[in-house]
């Protein structure tokens, strides 16, 4: 698997217009994509256990896409194999009136991994410059005051230990009515419907161009942006957890070592006979 693929370099205007949500890469099946996604699933497993006993890097992991495009499943599925104790999720809904009495990153600090752990956030930061420009609440000198802050603020945790991945769930537009009145059928999943998501549907195009101003304003090469094509769950799971892996892969992790041990701990390492 070559990640490299889906990391968004191009920043040109109707970028993802060009990127196809029904791709699914080197893999011809469902069968096999979940065959190597529950090897992969081991495999972050191992790299948690060494990153948690370690306590040298972090892992942040940030999801974003439309309504329906599939954060929440891919959260629950790709993070379903490792060790709760080192894991933390995060989903950032509408402020609450303490948290838009501070800055738009406060509250999101606040929830970043501490050494040893991973983190995800279910949305993130970044809603904070989607939504007011969609909805045109916010002027475009405040916009590019926000992203310079985004830039800031990542590189920062970047620089201190914290390795940023930010993963852009790419759903087509017929999909997610899909998704939505399988909602609206299944009483299994009413829950999950809301009727803000229908509301949203009108501004499609203008969440594209956000996204596509999103991708070239904040891809930064301590934290990069790849483009997931969600149209079909298993790939979507697949390679997300793939550059997840493959991320963790590049760090120096090791357990640590014993100290010097005592004569007491030497004898029970080497007990004489």
């Amino acid at each position: 698997m070559n990640i490299k693929r889906y990391m968004i370099k191009d920043t040109a205007d109707k970028l993802l217009h060009r990127l196809d949500p029904d791709d699914t890469g080197e893999l011809n099946n469902k069968e096999e994509a979940l065959l190597k996604t529950e090897k992969l699933k081991e495999r972050l497993a191992e790299l948690q256990d060494i990153l948690f006993a370690q306590k040298k890097h972090s892992l942040l992991v940030v999801l974003q896409g439309m309504d329906s495009s599939g954060k929440d499943g891919t959260v629950k599925h790709i993070f379903s194999g490792i060790n709760p104790q080192g894991f933390i999720v995060t989903s950032f809904k509408k402020p609450s009136l303490e948290e838009e009495a501070h800055d738009f990153l406060w509250r999101v600090h606040m929830k970043t991994p501490p050494k040893g752990y991973i983190a995800a956030f279910n949305r993130s930061h970044y809603e904070d410059v989607l939504v007011p420009r969609v909805h045109g609440t916010l002027g475009a000198g405040e916009l590019k005051r926000r992203f310079r802050y985004i830039r800031q603020f990542e590189e920062m945790l970047a620089e201190e230990g914290t390795t940023i991945i930010k993963l852009f769930l790419h759903i087509s537009k017929e999909k997610q009515l899909e998704k939505i009145q399988e909602r609206l059928q299944d009483p299994a999943k009413h829950w999950k419907f809301d009727a803000s998501d229908l509301q949203e549907r009108k501004y499609w195009d203008d969440y594209q161009r956000a996204y596509e101003d999103v991708f070239k304003e904040t891809h930064i090469e301590k934290a990069p942006w790849y483009w997931i094509p969600a149209n079909h769950r298993w790939y979507r799971n697949y390679l997300a957890l793939s550059i997840v892996v493959k991320t963790l892969e590049t760090l120096d992790l090791s357990y640590p070592k014993l100290d010097a041990p005592t004569p007491e701990i030497s004898e029970l390492i080497s007990p004489r006979h």
